[in-house]
């Protein structure tokens, strides 16, 4: 068994310990946000949040991640209650198929958690390994700088295991 802590929460899965995260995020936990996009983190697709900085949850294996505190989209809030960027990115339409942006936002969210102020060329540089075949990269900017101002006001209140 290993335990993994996602979205504040501890698991315990029955997994090899090489299995990469993704499959036991989807597969074992039920997190669907993070997607398979090219299983050699290339495209970002499946990009989640670990102790603060985002990774390739498709090239992670999870033996990797016991005691360390995992961060995915469903962590940031509810379809409900939407977290501030994810609200952004909703009144942005940063979303057109929508395979990308939920490893989108969590880049966007390691950001904004270690700088809420980014600079345009920060911004666009941090977001530069994560791809969008759509093509709404301007719009995902805006949803970023969108949830900048928000968070300048108010630093979003979210799960405190990290």
């Amino acid at each position: 068994m290993i335990e993994l802590k996602v979205n504040g929460h501890s698991h315990n899965v029955s997994a090899d310990p090489d299995t990469p995260l993704l499959y036991v995020l989807r597969n074992d936990l039920q997190l669907n946000a993070a997607k398979f996009g090219c299983g050699l983190g290339q495209c970002g697709a499946c990009t989640v949040i670990v102790d603060g900085e985002p990774v390739y949850s498709c090239l992670t294996p999870v033996i990797a991640l016991q005691e360390r505190h995992i961060t995915t989209v469903e962590g940031l809030g509810t379809p409900e209650k939407p977290g501030p960027l994810q609200q952004a990115f909703i009144d942005e339409q940063a979303a057109q198929c929508g395979y990308c942006i939920a490893g989108m936002i969590m880049r966007a969210q390691a950001l904004l958690d270690r700088n809420p102020s980014p600079s345009e060329a920060e911004i666009r540089a941090h977001m530069e390994p994560n791809l969008c075949r759509c093509g709404t990269h301007m719009r995902i900017l805006r949803a970023i700088r969108r949830a900048s101002e928000t968070f300048r006001r108010k630093p979003p209140a979210r799960e405190a295991s990290r």
